[in-house]
Formats: structure tokens, sequence, C-alpha cells
């Protein structure tokens, strides 16, 4: 860790990491594939203090700190309350993120995570949500920013953050994610959007109002005696299959797997879930009746709707 703290030091004075210097804090930091808490304090504080870094410090910067928050723990993958209380303190010193590799760091984790706590998926968005409105914060890919104004660099982080496997909609949009899209609407309309921002909404609205979704995460629990399962190399498969075989109680274990056909279940599931109901139908028009009138992309909402009723 000296040698470590050592180079840190020097890159800080220097105020530039290259991509040369990346290599070096990658062999150093980085040799047994595992980053303890006091060297991702470190990554944190030299993203802080260098004013200018290559891009391959990003792609570190990103790359070791998903693997601290999201697989250095059991079960890999489940994203625990006290790292994201961690990250979203060390992302918002100020109340809000500053640079390109903490924003593309939080996407990440969403894009490769199984399941992070809900406080996490507020703070994601609310970062979006501040840069579109104010015009001011990070962008991966770069471009100007302006104030109510949606760019395609701004789309792009928000598609994968919402269609996350990690999102709060688990691959789909939730009720607070597709609000979520409807205030960033209000707040740009008029604007020089990016052509992209009209399918995003309509694309994210249209999903939560008629999507199937069957896809969600193992618990917590379950997904840590499955790791325990795997990491045990005795041979206890027998004893293994027989423990699932007496869980299918209600017939809903290997004994009632189907390859290669459709369940009629499935179906059905996939004919309810494309059909707005009532209650989806009474808050869509709570959204529509907020304001005078019905703008662009709410008529795009609208036909996209009409024409999916129309070819179920």
């Amino acid at each position: 860790m000296v040698a470590l703290n050592e180079l840190a030091e020097r890159l800080k004075a220097a105020g530039n990491i290259s991509a040369e210097d990346t290599l070096a804090l990658r062999r150093e930091m980085w040799p047994d594939g595992r980053i303890e808490l006091d060297e991702a304090e470190l990554v944190f504080a030299l993203n802080d203090s260098v004013g200018q870094t290559a891009r391959e410090w990003t792609d570190f910067f990103v790359e070791a700190l998903c693997d601290f928050v999201v697989c250095q723990q059991a079960p890999k993958g489940y994203v625990d309350d006290s790292k994201a209380d961690w990250l979203v303190a060390r992302t918002s010193r100020d109340g809000k993120v500053e640079s390109l590799g903490e924003l593309e760091l939080l996407v990440k984790i969403f894009e490769i995570a199984s399941n992070v706590p809900d406080t996490l998926r507020r703070f994601a968005l609310e970062q979006i949500e501040r840069t579109v409105v104010t015009g001011e914060g990070p962008t991966r890919d770069g471009g100007t920013l302006g104030a109510g104004v949606i760019s395609a660099s701004e789309v792009k982080l928000l598609r994968r953050i919402l269609f996350a496997q990690a999102g709060d909609g688990a691959l789909g949009i939730s009720q607070a994610e597709a609000e979520f899209l409807f205030r960033l609407k209000d707040a740009t309309l008029g604007a020089d959007n990016a052509a992209e921002w009209k399918t995003l909404f309509v694309q994210g609205v249209g999903n939560h109002l008629m999507a199937y979704n069957s896809y969600r995460p193992l618990e917590r629990d379950t997904a840590a005696r499955l790791d325990a399962f795997m990491d045990d190399s005795q041979p206890h498969i027998g004893g293994f299959l027989g423990r699932m075989a007496q869980a299918s109680v209600s017939g809903a274990g290997f004994r009632n797997l189907s390859f290669g056909t459709k369940q009629p279940e499935h179906d059905a599931a996939v004919s309810a879930a494309h059909a707005v109901t009532p209650v989806e139908s009474g808050w869509l028009q709570g959204k529509l009746d907020a304001d005078a009138t019905i703008d662009a992309l709410e008529q795009a909402l609208l036909d996209f709707i009409a024409e999916e009723q129309k070819a179920a």
C-alpha cells in the first residue's frame, strides 16, 4: 500500500493521470483482482483531485469500483444498503455527481447488478434529472449541455439505466420511472431535444402500461444459498436435487418445467399485461389532464397505444 500511496500522491501533485499512469495504478492496486475499502477510497480521492485524465482512467475507475460495490459481497450481484449508502455519500459530497466517471459508474452498476436498494435507484435518476433541468453536469460522450434540453448522450444514459437489469422495473419500466419520464417531458417541452428522446418517452411509458415482464431477481437470502451451493466443492448434488423436488410443493418445481412450448398461462399473462387496465388508464388520464393541451409527445404516446391495442 506504501508504493500505491506514493504513486497516488505523485499523480495528485501532477494533476494529470495518463494511460500509462492508469496501467501502473491497475498493477499496484488490483494484482489479486480484489479492491479493498481503503483502495476504493483512494480511487475516489484521485478522481476528485486530478483535473485531467485519460479515457483509460475512466474505464479503470468504473471497472474497479463496480467490482468493489457489486461483486465483493455475498451474494454476488446484490448491492447491500451499506455499499449503496457509501456510494451515494462518496459521489455526492456537494449534493451532486460532478465527473463523467461517477455518472458512468452509477449507470454501469445498474447494468451489471442483480438488485440494488431503492435509495440508489432514486439517487441515480435524480442526477440525470438535475443535469437535464439545470444544464449542468457530466456526460459520458461529451457534447454541450443546455438547461431544459435533452441531448442524445443523455437519452443514451437514460435508456441504459431505465432498462437495466437492476432497474426499478427489473428490465421493465415501473410507475415511478414512467412518472420520471413525464417530468422530464414537461421540463423540456418545446426545446431542441435530441430526436431519440421522443422514441424513448413513448417506448418507456408504453412499456410501463402494456409490456409483460416476468423477470424478478431472486430474494437476497435465496441467492446467497445458491451462491453457497455453487461454491461448495463437495459432491452433494443428489441431496440438492432432492431438496429441490421437495420444495415443489404446489407443482412449481422441476415437475412442471416445459421446454420448447408456449404455456397457456404465459400467453394469458402477456395478453393481460398488454391491455391497459382501468387503473393504468386513470393514471395516464391524470398525466394528460395535468395541463390544458395534449402536447406532441403525449399524442405520439396515445397513437402508439392505439396502434398496439389494434394489433393485439
